[in-house]
C-alpha cells in the first residue's frame, strides 16, 4: 500500500516581479513501512515537498494524498497521522524537555495526564530522562535535534517527516540520530526523509530518489542507482608523476585509463573485479612503477549525485555555521 502519492505537484513562488517554479510536476510514491530518501541540492524542492505533503503549505497544482486523504481537502485528517521534524528545532527554549513535551502533547489534543505519561516515555526512550527537568536553551545541539524529534513523536504517528534532522550535528550525534530513526522504522513508521548527507540516505533509505529543479530525476535503491553510473573501477596513485602516462598504458594497455596529473591517479574499468585489480598490481610491479594506494572501489552516492544533476552535492553545514546563519538572521 501507498502511505504517500503524489501526481504533478506543482509550486510557484513570486517575489519582486520574478517567478520561481519550486516544483515542476513531481510524482512521488512511498510504500507503507519504508524509508524513502528525499536527495537534493539546495533549492531543489525538498523542502517545499514536505510542507505541502504536511499541510504547511498548499501546492498550485496537482494532487497528494497520504494514507488515502487528500493532503488539501482531508488537512486535518492528515495532521491526525503525521509527524514532522524540521531542519532546525522547533522547540521552546525557555521550557524544560518534558514541559516541551507536554505542551505538543496537547497541542495534538492529548489529555493533560496522558501527555504528561508520553512525555515520559519519550524523555527515557530518547535518553534525554536525566535533563528532562531543564530548560532546553542548556541543551547541546544533539540533545536539542533529539528532543525535537521525541515531539514529532508524541502523537504515535504513522508518517514520519524528517527535513534534514541531522544538518549541523557531530558524527556521534548524527549515528545516535540514525539509531533512533531505525527504531521507529521497525514499530511499523512510514519515513520521508529529507537529506543532504549522502551516506546518511545510503544508510536509512529503503529507497531513493533524487529532485533536482522540482522534479525527480532518478529513483532507486542505492545500489540500483550506483549501478547508472557505472560498475567498479581500479584507482592508482602513482609515486612519481613522470611516470603516471606510463602507468596508464601498463594498467589499460587499451588506453581506456583516465589521468587526473594533479592528483597523480589513474581510474581504470574493472570489469574483471579482484582479478583484475591483482593482474594491474602484478604489471606495474613487473614495470618498477611504485604506486603509493591503490584499491577496487565501487561508485558512490556522490558519483550518483554528479552524474545526475552535473555538480556536487553540496557540503552541509557545520554547528558553527549553523549558529552563525542564525545570527545573522539566513
Amino acid at each position: 500500500m501507498a502511505m504517500i502519492e503524489t501526481e504533478g505537484l506543482v509550486k510557484v513562488y513570486h517575489s519582486r516581479g520574478s517567478e520561481v517554479r519550486a516544483l515542476d510536476g513531481l510524482d512521488l510514491e512511498v510504500r507503507e513501512g519504508t524509508v524513502l530518501g528525499l536527495l537534493g541540492p539546495n533549492g531543489a524542492g525538498k523542502t517545499t515537498t514536505v510542507r505541502i505533503l504536511a499541510t504547511l503549505l498548499r501546492a498550485d497544482a496537482g494532487r497528494a494524498t497520504i494514507a488515502g486523504l487528500d493532503v488539501a481537502r482531508d488537512a486535518q485528517a492528515v495532521r491526525r497521522l503525521i509527524g514532522l521534524s524540521g531542519q532546525y528545532a522547533a522547540i521552546d527554549e525557555n521550557l524544560t524537555g518534558r514541559e516541551n513535551l507536554w505542551m505538543f502533547g496537547r497541542l495534538y489534543q492529548i489529555g493533560s495526564a496522558a501527555a504528561k505519561r508520553r512525555a515520559t516515555e519519550l524523555l527515557v526512550q530518547f535518553d534525554l530522562e536525566n535533563a528532562g527537568d531543564r530548560v532546553a536553551k542548556t541543551y547541546s545541539g544533539g540533545m536539542r535535534r533529539r528532543l525535537d524529534l521525541a515531539a514529532a513523536l508524541i502523537g504515535r504517528p504513522t508518517l514520519l517527516f524528517l527535513d534534514e534532522p541531522t544538518t549541523g550535528l557531530d558524527p556521534r550525534s548524527r549515528l545516535g540520530m540514525w539509531d533512533v530513526i531505525r527504531g521507529q522504522v521497525r514499530a511499523g513508521t512510514t519515513v520521508l526523509l529529507t537529506t543532504q548527507y549522502l551516506e546518511e540516505a545510503d544508510a536509512l533509505a529503503d529507497e531513493i530518489a533524487v529532485v533536482d529543479a522540482g522534479k525527480i530525476i532518478a529513483r532507486g535503491t542505492a545500489d540500483e542507482l550506483k549501478t547508472q553510473v557505472g560498475g567498479e573501477r581500479i584507482e592508482i596513485v602513482v609515486h612519481d608523476r613522470d611516470l603516471l602516462h606510463r602507468a596508464a598504458q601498463v594498467a589499460a594497455p587499451d588506453g581506456s585509463a583516465t589521468v587526473d596529473e594533479h592528483t597523480r591517479r589513474l581510474t581504470v574499468t574493472a570489469e574483471g573485479g579482484a582479478q583484475q585489480l591483482v593482474d594491474v598490481v602484478l604489471r606495474l610491479g613487473e614495470a618498477q612503477i611504485r604506486v603509493d594506494d591503490v584499491g577496487l572501489r565501487r561508485p558512490t552516492l556522490d558519483d550518483v549525485f554528479l552524474a545526475l544533476t552535473g555538480h556536487a552535492a553540496e557540503r552541509p553545514a557545520t554547528d558553527d555555521e549553523t549558529t552563525t546563519a542564525r545570527k545573522k538572521g539566513r
